[in-house]
């Protein structure tokens, strides 16, 4: 995963608010997400598409409260996710796992206007209950288009073998007789013009079930609120899709909602040497930003550069007792002391929502930010109970 598009927490978090903090925090800037928020409206304004927060990406309820103003509901992958959305959220939510216990099912129909199954096998066994429900639930499924340019294989889900989705042709001499709306999810923080090209896939395999049905879902991963990209071409391909199919479209984004709202802000506890200068820090990336370890990525810092770039190279590392519980390695203008505070950037998506309690590392505080006012709120704190009551 690439985060590092743009340095607009420059502008957003400025230095007397990061270092007002306590350390380590996540600090979610209320602005930022307003921003995002405008053009995603622009875009259910022009298409008249249903934009829903992918929870899995972010799922921070205390922000719901101004999301809610221009999206229209919520994503979720289970019934935990779903009933956050429901309760917290309060509009839409669209639920796809897959695969459901008995239990879960259960659960997800309680909480969900929308529930996507990932094979026939799981609809079938599964419809009868959602038609016996007392509230009314409409019904989709998950395809596979075969097709999709996400590099990474850990990130695709369309690669070969994937668990993801119902091939094309599993549809063939199928009864699609009860279900609402088709799902596909092909994309990973990519442009407009890869969504064309999985939708055209998409179409010529689909084309022919797509009659009578309500909706498609064009799933997430549409980096809609990056600087490049190309939000008139999102607008073009869903109104002709629309207007070729007659069905109402839906966006599931989680990143572009946040894309560059957060930061994290961590503090020096002790340099090491050993062959390399290693600077410790309060924050782990195997327990607080772990898509570090597994993309792998580098994150952006306030104020730093690749090594050699400026004066002092360090690689920064966490508290645990994790050997490659490593960050990455930067350069500063000046050498880091015990103390100094060190600020990562683009830190709100797929960040607290997969933290961990690893080693009993403390796990950050967690603030919002509203710049138009000044106003920092910290909304949540965490101590040994997090750790503790987990287990």
């Amino acid at each position: 995963m690439n985060r590092n598009f743009y340095l607009e927490e420059l502008e957003n978090f400025p230095k007397r608010i990061t270092d007002a903090v306590e350390s380590p925090c996540f600090i979610v800037s209320e602005t930022m997400i307003r921003k995002n928020l405008e053009i995603l409206s622009r875009v259910k304004s022009e298409t008249g598409a249903k934009i829903l927060l992918a929870l899995k990406a972010f799922a921070m309820y205390k922000a719901f409260p101004l999301m809610r103003t221009k999206l229209d509901g919520t994503c979720a992958s289970g019934p935990m996710e779903a009933r956050l959305g429901c309760e917290e959220f309060g509009k839409e939510v669209v639920t796809f796992s897959p695969a459901y216990s008995e239990k879960d099912i259960k659960e997800v129909i309680k909480y969900s206007s929308i529930v996507i199954f990932n094979s026939i096998r799981q609809w079938k066994k599964y419809r009868g209950v959602i038609a016996g429900s007392s509230k009314k639930i409409e019904i989709g499924l998950r395809i596979n288009p075969g097709y999709s340019e996400v590099e990474k294989e850990l990130y695709n889900p369309a690669a070969a073998g994937s668990r993801l989705g119902i091939r094309p042709e599993e549809l063939e001499g199928e009864d699609l007789t009860g279900i609402d709306g088709l799902h596909f999810h092909a994309l990973c923080e990519q442009n407009a013009d890869v969504l064309v090209r999985v939708l055209r896939r998409f179409e010529q395999k689909c084309s022919k079930h797509l009659d009578g049905m309500k909706w498609v879902n064009f799933g997430g991963g549409h980096h809609i609120t990056r600087k490049d990209y190309d939000v008139d071409l999102l607008i073009e391909t869903i109104n002709k899709f629309k207007k070729k199919h007659g069905v109402q479209v839906y966006l599931e984004p989680g990143e572009a909602v946040v894309l560059n709202a957060g930061v994290l802000v961590a503090t020096v506890l002790d340099i090491v040497h050993n062959d390399i200068d290693t600077a410790i820090l309060d924050v782990s990336a195997e327990a607080h930003m772990p898509d570090v370890l597994e993309a792998p990525y580098r994150p952006n810092i306030i104020g730093a550069g690749k090594p050699g770039e400026q004066k002092c190279s360090y690689r920064l590392g966490g508290p645990t007792c994790l050997a490659g519980d490593v960050i990455g390695d930067y350069s500063f203008a000046k050498p880091l002391k015990e103390g100094d505070r060190i600020v990562f950037l683009d830190m709100a998506h797929y960040t607290m929502v997969k933290t961990t309690t690893f080693n009993g590392v403390r796990h950050p505080s967690i603030a919002l930010y509203d710049g138009s006012r000044g106003k920092l709120s910290v909304v949540k704190r965490f101590g040994y109970e997090a750790y503790k009551y987990k287990l």
